[in-house]
Order: structure tokens, then C-alpha cells, then sequence
């Protein structure tokens, strides 16, 4: 490796300018055509595949384990993950507007890659997944209606006129500001340090402010080995419930009865659809099926505004937002809560889910940000998404609930209130509009390329994390991390269902989060080294 030349910019001597490029002085081999970086690469698949098969020779005790495990964590934990997150979102917002804010991705003169549709259809459906079409309608509906109200956020009263839509409210938390400032802190600080100070796309390299050399050691092999795990329980998670949701659409449409083995077999089709897509490439495949994917959910969208009233969607969208603001900070304090199904039930599973994911999400939309500015990065990764997933949530969520007071929705009632069925809540609602036989299928279409385009994303970034960095290693390794993410999920869902996978993921999010918090502060260094040059 060469000399790295460091100039101070700052009295304070943790600021440098890491202007000079470097070898990447790390051993690699290439078995069978393979470009190893070793040892995280080996660590992790190696982790992975006993994980798979002790989950499948052991499923009932994975599912005693992973049982235990969740309501454990989030409960001892809570505290931690919420001051967390909300350190991490007030982070985020004081980059929008501080100086930093101008620095750009990839230095002064480097231009965009993609068209800013491209760039957001890209980051939308990498970041969100299948969450819309899962809790769109199952949560606002849950926290109004079930447990005799035990799950309403705050201990709001949802019968009680003016709060008939705190379940909307409550669910907005869960997908707005403070989800998505860990995507975006994580993401620019893997666009910042390696655009702008040349180093591998990877999560060891947003440390180098204060370990230095030391990334390339175990320190960086530790951080990258976690990444990895975070992001493939994250991810699985995600994948277990689309597999849950596609058997229930089969199930409705098709009248194929919901079974271990048909979700088993779901995930073997999605992730053969999804090694398709990675054998494409980023351009050919993943940006394609983005696209594809941002326009079908659009349509969906559109028809459910039109059918359930525009005027009354965008009256409802702006009331849940300032209700959603007002009570923002009661939501984010993490002490003296009695909602505490709510609060520990959903809110910190959710925040570790979030986090879990982050390494996935934050590296698939740095690799794809060159030539935008710091302040564009976080608007765009932050405000903008948290926007729209608040419209749909209303939309939908609001548009069922306004139905269960009116006497129907029963299918709604029939899968949240009455059997917790979540899988099935979409499809109950969708039976209450019009055309139900057209768009109950192209709500499955839908649903199947939201679990494509996050196993072919997340496969490209596992990939990347566990080979160094490197953005075009051999496609042989993607297809390998493809087909493992399926294996996991399946390893999961037969050990303990959706338990094991909220389980898992909450198990890698809660440590990863002392990660995030750490790369927070390294990046404000490395911005006010960058923002240095430009003055």
C-alpha cells in the first residue's frame, strides 16, 4: 500500500485531507474464477451456511430460540434504539442546511449517472421493498382496531372523534423521517468516502478518520462481517413476508392453499427471477425492473385514489401529517411510554429492522449518487420518501379504516381484527373496490418485482461488502449471495416463521446500530475535511 500523505485542514488533528489514492494492499485470490477477499468472504458464507442448516435440522428449537429472542430485545433495548435513531434523523436534518451541505459527491466537477427518475425509482424500490403492499393497510388497521385499542400509538383513543386516523399516524412513524435517515447517513457515508476520498465501497471505509490503517486489518474485517450479516437477516425479512403475501395472493386469486411448501417453492421462483435479474447487471436488470416496478405501483396507487375519493385522500393526507409532526417527539421519547405494545411490539423491532437493512440500502444507493450534492443526497433520501410513503399509507390504510367504521371492509376485519392473518389484509381490502379480479393479480405481479429487485439489490451489495469493495467482481459471487439470501429465508420461515424473521433481523440490528452512530461522526469529519476545499 502507498503512503497516504495527510494535510491538516483543522486545528483539530482528527481532520485530514485524504486527497492522495492508494493500493488496496489486501490479499486476493481467485479460486474458480472467484475474487475473495479474504477473510470476510469466507467468514461470512461460511457463517451463513451453518446458520442454514442447523435452522433447518433444528426447526423447532430455531423457532423456540427466535420466539424468545425478539420481544427480548426490543424490550431490554428500546431506550437505546430510539435515542439512536433520533440522534441519527436530527443529524441528517442540520446537514440539509449547514455549509457541508454543498459538498458534492465524487468532487466539484463529477455529474450524475442517472436521470433523477432513475435515480429515485432506484432508491425507492431498493429502500421500501415490499413494505407498502404489507403494511399499507395492516398496520394503520391494526393500531385502530385490534387488541381493544392496546396498540394504538400514545394510548390514543381511536373512537374518540378527531382520532379516527391515529392508526395512519402511528404507521407514518414507522416509514417516515426517522426510518429513513439511517438510509441516507449510511449511504453518504459510503458515497463520501469513497467518491471523494478514494476508498473501496465498503462499510470498513467510512472508519478511517479514526482507526486508519487499522480498517484493513480485523477491525475493518469485524465491521464488514456484521454488515453482512445485518444485511442478509435485514433483507430476508423483508423477503419472508413477500414470499407470506404472494402464497395469500395465490390463495385469493387462485385459490392455491397457503402451505409451507408453496412458500418454500415461491421463494425458489423468486430467486431464480432474481438471479436473472443479476446476470443482467445493474443498468440491464436492476434499474430496469425499478422502473418497471415504480410505474405498476403508481397505477396501483392512482386506481385506489380515484376509487376511494381524491378530495377525501388528500384532505386525510394532510391532517395525519400535521397530527404526524405534532407528535412527533412524544413518539420518539423513549420513556414513560404506556403504549408499550406499540411501542415495543412494532416501534423498536422496527427501528433495528431499519438499521438491519441499512448496509444493504445505504451501499445501493451510494453506489448510485456520484455527482449529487450532499444536501440533494439527504432531501432526496430523506424528505422526498418519507412524503410518499406517507400518502400511500394514508391512501390505503385510511381508505380501509374509513371502511370498517362504515360496517364494511370485511375482508380487512376478517384478516387483522378478527384472525391476525397480516398476509391477507392487501387482498381484503382490495376485494371492497372495483375491478377486483384485474387488480388482485396485478397487485401479485406487483409484489413479486418489489421481492426481485431487493434480492438482486441486496445481492449486488453483499457482494460488494465481501469483496472488498470492489463494484465488478465476478458475477459467479452474486449469484452465490442471491441464492444464500433464499436459503436463509427459507431456513428461516420453516424454523419459526415470521418470529424467526423479525427475530434474526432485530438480532444484527440492535449491535449494528453502535456502528451507524460511529459512522455518523466520521462522516461529519470527512464533510468538514471536504467542505474545507471549496471555500
Amino acid at each position: 500500500m502507498t503512503e497516504k500523505k495527510k494535510k491538516m485542514l483543522d486545528p483539530d488533528p482528527r481532520i485530514y485531507d485524504f486527497e492522495t489514492e492508494f493500493e488496496l494492499g489486501q490479499d486476493n485470490v481467485r479460486p474458480f474464477g472467484l475474487d475473495i477477499h479474504n477473510p470476510v468472504f469466507l467468514i461470512s458464507s461460511v457463517l451463513v451456511v451453518g446458520f442454514v442448516m442447523l435452522s433447518l435440522a433444528n426447526q423447532e428449537a430455531s423457532a423456540e430460540l427466535f420466539g424468545w429472542l425478539r420481544p427480548w430485545l426490543t424490550s431490554t433495548f428500546d431506550w437505546f434504539l430510539v435515542l439512536s435513531v433520533d440522534a441519527i434523523t436530527l443529524f441528517c436534518l442540520a446537514l440539509i442546511v449547514l455549509p457541508v451541505g454543498k459538498v458534492r459527491i465524487g468532487g466539484k466537477d463529477a455529474s450524475p449517472d442517472y436521470s433523477y427518475a432513475g435515480w429515485i425509482a432506484m432508491m425507492f424500490a431498493a429502500g421500501i421493498g415490499i413494505g407498502l403492499l404489507f403494511f399499507g393497510v395492516l398496520e394503520p388497521v391494526y393500531y385502530n382496531f385490534s387488541e381493544g385499542g392496546n396498540a394504538s400509538p400514545l394510548g390514543i383513543d381511536a373512537s374518540v372523534p378527531g382520532n379516527e386516523y391515529i392508526g395512519v399516524v402511528g404507521t407514518i412513524h414507522h416509514w417516515g423521517l426517522e426510518g429513513w435517515s439511517i438510509y441516507a447517513a449510511v449511504g453518504l457515508s459510503l458515497a463520501i468516502f469513497c467518491y471523494n476520498l478514494d476508498l473501496p465501497l465498503t462499510l470498513r471505509s467510512a472508519f478511517y478518520p479514526i482507526l486508519g490503517e487499522r480498517i484493513w486489518g480485523w477491525w475493518g474485517h469485524s465491521i464488514d462481517t456484521l454488515a453482512v450479516f445485518a444485511t442478509l437477516f435485514g433483507l430476508t425479512t423483508s423477503l419472508g413476508l413477500g414470499a407470506q403475501q404472494v402464497a395469500a395472493g395465490l390463495n385469493e386469486v387462485f385459490g392455491i392453499a397457503p402451505s409451507p411448501t408453496v412458500t418454500v417453492l415461491l421463494i425458489i421462483g423468486i430467486t431464480v427471477i432474481a438471479l436473472g435479474s443479476v446476470l443482467l447487471g445493474m443498468d440491464a436488470g436492476v434499474k430496469r425492473l425499478s422502473e418497471i416496478n415504480m410505474i405498476m405501483a403508481v397505477a396501483l396507487f392512482i386506481f385506489v385514489i380515484l376509487v376511494t375519493g381524491v378530495w377525501t385522500a388528500i384532505t386525510r393526507y394532510f391532517g395525519v401529517m400535521v397530527d404526524y409532526i405534532v407528535m412527533l417527539p412524544a413518539l420518539s421519547n423513549p420513556f414513560g411510554r404506556t403504549d408499550t405494545s406499540y411501542f415495543h411490539g412494532w416501534t423498536t423491532f422496527y427501528w433495528a429492522w431499519w438499521i438491519a437493512w441499512s448496509p444493504f440500502v445505504g451501499m445501493f444507493i451510494a453506489r448510485i449518487s456520484k455527482g449529487r450534492t450532499v444536501r440533494e443526497f439527504v432531501i432526496c433520501a430523506l424528505l422526498a420518501p418519507t412524503a410518499v410513503c406517507a400518502l400511500w399509507m394514508s391512501t390505503f390504510g385510511g381508505a380501509a379504516i374509513d371502511m370498517l367504521n362504515a360496517g364494511g371492509a370485511e375482508g380487512v376485519k376478517a384478516t387483522v381484527i378478527d384472525a391476525y392473518k397480516p398476509e391477507g389484509a392487501l387482498f381484503g381490502f382490495l376485494k371492497e373496490l372495483p375491478l377486483y379480479n384485474i387488480i388482485a393479480p396485478i397487485s401479485l405481479v406487483l409484489i413479486v418485482i418489489f421481492f426481485v429487485t431487493s434480492s438482486d439489490s441486496g445481492s449486488l451489495v453483499i457482494d460488494t461488502i465481501t469483496a472488498g469493495g470492489k463494484m465488478d467482481a465476478p458475477v459467479i459471487q452474486r449469484v452465490f449471495w442471491c441464492t444464500l439470501e433464499g436459503l436463509v429465508a427459507i431456513a428461516l420461515l420453516l424454523g419459526g416463521g415470521l418470529s424467526a424473521l423479525q427475530g434474526a433481523a432485530v438480532s444484527t440490528g440492535i449491535p449494528f446500530t453502535i456502528v451507524v452512530l460511529v459512522m455518523c461522526y466520521c462522516l461529519w469529519l470527512a464533510l468538514k475535511s471536504e467542505h474545507a476545499k471549496i471555500k
